[in-house]
């Protein structure tokens, strides 16, 4: 997953400078980020047979120890054909208010990328007029490299944390989540989890920022399998109890049901920083569900527009269908799936009975399907971290504006939430929308980034391993 923003953010264009030169740069861990991009782009890190995942898990760990890491401090978890990294960078034990360590996640694995429709070679990475192309230069070896770099420079100029900072690199995020959800049972005392997969910054056109995003909350992920089964017959002879029938009967009513309107910390937060920036009617929408989550006319309006719907509550869609077996026969089987992005708390379970008493059909089945993902709540807005967060946006861009979000996708993140650890995600990385080719064709990302963004990591490291 990369830059699971609130899209409707998009439509702000918030005033900002150009930005602030940057204060402080570190030319070695920048000219090793790069390095390591390079280099990690190369491994074609892909689920399946010749994944080479834990070759990169090994590459990496090679690197963090030459870079100070005890040998015993870096560990590598093989899991089926993938494998997991935890990197620990010890502190003194004297943070304020306690220990607990402060997690660092993000993933090694990429979507696959299919060298035959790519312009160059998706697993070697090409440099052109200031980009770099390949299958995870935006998701996310590139955020990825500039952590690692960061670190390594953090160990260099003698940064002694006062808790431990963890890194954690899953194998499979992008496939099964098993490496994340092994590092969440593991881990679930961590102080709180910063997911260098997530968040980040919008430019315009004319390259101004227009906001930050961070991402506080994510929706739960699920599929549903709508089946009617019947004992069908010769097409000559039809009946009223067809397949096919019942089960777009129950679709129409599925399509008809409007899951109720929900608010929380984190969308209140993002709905109030678009109302500032929203033409009259969409503004008075929004202060409209923002005072009632309930009424049904603010809600039509704003789940009228793609960008916002996924903002306000529970959505559910039908994706797939499937039936029949013959073209002169009656169905015997009649099946579609049901894809919903759930509002944090509430339960899948929930859902499904929803959709079953929705459907209201009988012979219908309704069954949740293996996702891979579970249900996480809301993490609250800390001082702590918004302020770290917030200063070192600041210091690159005085001004723009620094608004938590929810994101509709998935990541490792909900795993620890799940868990109790409070996760953000922080990426540092400004682009245009649309640009980045995230899991597409030609994938990308502006060498740019990279100085910046060792200058916010180092900033947010300090400030939140104290």
């Amino acid at each position: 997953m990369r830059f699971c923003l609130h899209v409707a953010m998009a439509a702000l264009a918030l005033a900002s400078g150009s930005g602030a030169a940057h204060a402080q740069q570190h030319p070695q861990a920048e000219a090793q980020a790069l390095d390591l991009l390079k280099r990690g782009i190369a491994f074609r890190t892909v689920a399946g047979p010749g994944n080479q995942t834990p070759a990169y898990a090994a590459y990496l760990k090679q690197v963090l120890v030459a870079g100070g890491f005890a040998d015993s401090d870096v560990e590598i978890v093989p899991v089926g054909d993938t494998a997991y990294l935890v990197a620990r960078y010890r502190g003194t034990g004297k943070a304020k208010g306690g220990a607990k360590p402060l997690l660092i996640s993000g993933h090694m694995d990429v979507v696959e990328a299919k060298p035959a429709d790519w312009t160059r070679d998706p697993f070697t990475a090409v440099i052109e007029n200031g980009m770099i192309y390949g299958r995870g230069a935006a998701d996310m070896k590139y955020d990825l490299s500039t952590m690692v770099a960061t670190l390594i420079d953090l160990k260099r100029t003698g940064f002694r944390p006062a808790r431990d900072i963890v890194l954690l690199l899953s194998g499979d995020e992008e496939t099964s989540m098993k490496t994340t959800a092994l590092m969440a049972d593991r881990f679930a005392d961590g102080e709180m989890l910063l997911n260098v997969d997530g968040g980040g910054g919008a430019l315009d056109a004319a390259g101004k920022p227009t906001y930050y995003g961070i991402d506080g909350a994510e929706k739960t992920y699920a599929d549903f399998e709508l089946t009617v089964t019947n004992a069908g017959g010769h097409s000559s002879a039809p009946r009223r109890d067809n397949a096919i029938y019942a089960l777009a009967h129950a679709l129409t009513r599925i399509e008809a049901y409007a899951f109720p309107g929900e608010i929380n910390a984190i969308t209140r937060a993002s709905w109030e920083a678009e109302v500032a920036q929203a033409e009259p009617a969409r503004a008075a929408m929004i202060r409209r569900f923002l005072a009632n989550p309930q009424d049904a006319e603010a809600l039509d309006a704003l789940r009228a527009e793609p960008s916002l719907i996924g903002q306000t509550g529970t959505t559910c869609v039908a994706t797939m269908l499937s039936g029949g077996h013959a073209t002169n026969a009656l169905p015997q089987r009649a099946t579609a799936n049901i894809n919903c992005r759930i509002f944090p708390g509430t339960p899948v379970e929930a859902v499904r009975e929803t959709l079953v008493k929705a459907a209201a059909e009988p012979g219908l089945t309704i069954r949740t399907l293996d996702s891979g993902t579970v249900a996480s709540p809301a993490s609250p807005l800390r001082a702590d971290l918004m302020g770290a967060v917030t200063s070192a946006i600041h210091a690159r861009f005085p001004g723009v504006a620094v608004v938590p979000g929810m994101s509709t996708g998935a990541s490792d993140s909900m795993w620890f939430r799940a868990k109790g650890v409070p996760s953000y995600g922080i990426s540092p990385m400004f682009v245009t929308p649309g640009q980045s080719f995230a899991h597409g064709l030609n994938e990308k990302s502006p060498l740019s980034e990279i100085a910046p963004s060792i200058t916010y990591y180092r900033s947010v490291l300090t400030a939140l391993a104290k």
